[in-house]
Order: structure tokens, then sequence, then C-alpha cells
């Protein structure tokens, strides 16, 4: 009798479809983000036209507006879901693309006040967000997120250092809820007051950078001032970024050391996982165009991708803030939230309006 041949089952490939699972949201922050420019361009122009007194609404704007009104009214399908939640690959590609238009010695004049403002902001925010957690009697590791989230770096930070000490899924989704609304409103006051205060490019910037945690949501509220404004803002919160492997360290030895998290065996490997890789990327092509890796054609050319990387993340910050959903986590998170990133907000308004003074920014 003959054997019998088997013949392998052809497993589908992963990566591919992963790849396909994305097309229709990334088609959709497209869509969303190309209407948000096309507005930009026509609304300004026909109240122009009609001498309308009118606001100029950057793209960066639009794109968010549109993408929060198909989340809060027909909602985010799941068949977009997948391509949604690309917007932070979109934001990385971005900020290291945006590092051709950033010379060594641009990064340089960040200056040492203004790492001593990041160092401030950092301390202040997480002793300030845990005073704040005690006396509202919030559960400690829900305390620790939301003083992680609103030091460093937002949604991110979250994510890491929810790892890092057990915190429960109920507990981070708190955090991550409070963190986006209250990034949502920084886009629409921040660049007021700025505008109020007349403050400069640098100092606003600056502010941006260190007062609004979601990398997205700091860029896009430089963005929103002027060009000048949103480049100093991705350097400065990309600073407070390449913190968070320290921060959440920190964090897991003091909650290992109370028996309530994994104890930290190789402390480089664990800062080395937790370092936003993306803060290398930008620095590697900024050095490249800093000795003229590339000519002028192509720093324009990386600098268009980068505004169209910039396009899609906008969207999809719109897109993924659902209010209701978020109103369902509960009153007392977003209550420390909101009181802790106004305090934060006005100290570290304080700073650079008071070094902005000193130093003639």
């Amino acid at each position: 009798m003959a054997d019998v041949i088997t013949v392998p089952q052809v497993q589908p490939v992963q990566p591919a479809l992963k790849f396909l699972r994305v097309i229709p949201g990334v088609l959709l922050l497209a869509a969303i983000g190309y209407a948000g420019k096309l507005l930009e361009q026509n609304v300004g122009g026909y109240a122009k036209a009609h001498h309308w007194t009118f606001p100029n609404i950057e793209y960066v704007l639009w794109a968010i507006i549109l993408g929060l009104l198909v989340s809060n009214t027909v909602g985010v399908p799941e068949l977009f879901r997948a391509g949604v939640a690309t917007y932070e690959f979109w934001l990385k590609a971005g900020i290291v693309l945006l590092g051709a238009r950033f010379l060594l010695g641009d990064i340089l004049k960040l200056g040492g006040v203004s790492l001593v403002l990041v160092a401030i902001e950092i301390t202040g925010a997480i002793a300030f967000m845990t005073f704040l957690g005690r006396i509202f009697k919030l559960k400690p590791k829900l305390t620790t997120l939301l003083a992680v989230g609103s030091a460093v770096c937002g949604v991110s930070a979250i994510i890491a250092t929810k790892g890092a000490i057990d915190a429960d899924d109920e507990d981070s989704s708190f955090s991550i809820a409070a963190i986006l609304a209250l990034g949502a409103l920084a886009l629409f006051t921040f660049p007021l007051i700025g505008h109020f205060l007349h403050l400069s490019d640098r100092a606003y910037g600056l502010w941006a950078g260190l007062a609004v945690d979601n990398t997205a949501e700091a860029t896009a509220a430089g963005a929103l001032y002027s060009d000048a404004a949103a480049k100093l803002a991705v350097l400065v919160k990309s600073t407070r970024n390449a913190m968070i492997g320290f921060v959440v360290l920190a964090y897991a030895i003091y909650w290992a050391s109370q028996g309530q998290a994994k104890s930290v065996g190789n402390k480089a490997a664990f800062l080395w996982q937790k370092f936003p890789k993306f803060v290398l990327g930008f620095l590697l092509i900024s050095v490249l165009a800093t000795y003229h890796f590339f000519n002028k054609d192509q720093v324009g050319a990386l600098a268009n991708l980068s505004r169209w990387a910039f396009l899609l993340t906008f969207a999809g910050v719109g897109l993924r803030t659902n209010f209701s959903d978020m109103r369902k986590q509960g009153l007392r998170p977003f209550a420390v939230g909101a009181i802790g990133e106004v305090v934060i907000a006005g100290f570290t308004l304080g700073l650079v309006y008071g070094a902005s003074k000193i130093f003639g920014w």
C-alpha cells in the first residue's frame, strides 16, 4: 500500500493580512486630512471674497474637527479602526522626517534654560498629580498613571507604565480617557491664550511642548500658532519623551519594593526598551541634514512628507476621541486630570513667560 502523502495546508501570510486590515482606516485618515487641507484653502478664500469676518483656521484644526464630527456622530466602524490606530505611526514618522528641518545648531539652541524647565515640569507635575490623587482618594496605581501621563508623554507613558507596575486595565483606560479629553481641549485653548498674551513663537512653542501631554496634540497646538512654534513644540516634547524610561523605571522599582509589581532585573535593558526610538530617528536625520547629506530639494521633499504624515496624525486625533465613551469612565479621574492640567498649564506658562522676559525671547 502506497504511503499517504500529506499535503501541508497553506497558512495565510499574517503580515499581508495585517497590511490589508489597515488600508481602509489609513485611507479614511488621508481623506479626512485632505478634506481639512481643502477647507483651509477654500473657506478662508470664500470668506475673504465675500468680506466676512472669519477666523483663519489651519488645516490642523480642520482635520481634527472633521475627525471629531465623525467619531462623535456616526462613529468609526470596525473596518476602519485598525487603520485609524496607525495615527501614532504617522506621528512618529512625521517627527523623524521633521529632523531634516533641524540642524544640530537648532537643537542646541534649545538651551540649558529650556532643559531646566523640562526638568521642573516633570518633577512638579508628578508631585502635584500625586497630591491631587491622594486628596480625591483615587487608587494609588491610577494616580501613578495620571501623574506619568501628565508629566511625560501622555498615552504612551501610561501604556509603558501600566505594564511596568502591573496596573489594572480599568486604571489605564481611566487615565487614557482623561488625558485624551484634556489634550483635545488644549488644542482650542492654548492658541487663544498665546495670542492674547502676545507670546513669541519661541515662548509659545516652549509652553506647548511643556504643558500638552500627548505628542500629537503638542505638535498640533504648536502648528496652530505658527510653523516656528510647531518646530520648538516638537523639540521640547521630544525631550520630555526621552525621559520616559527613567520615570517608568523609578515607578517600577517603587511598586516592586511595595510587593505590587515585578522587580526590574537589567535596568539598562529596561531603559532601552522604554526609550522612544523615534527620537533617535529624528536626531539621525538632523545629523545627516547638518552635514549636507541631503540637497535643498531633498530637504524640501522630506519636510513635505512630514507635513503629510502629520495630516494623517491630526485626522486620527479627532477620530479616536469619543466624548461619549469618555463620560463612561467616571468623574473623579477627569476631575483630577482637569485640575492638574490647568495648574500645570498655568505653572509652565508662568515659567515660560518669566523666562521670555528675562532672556528676551
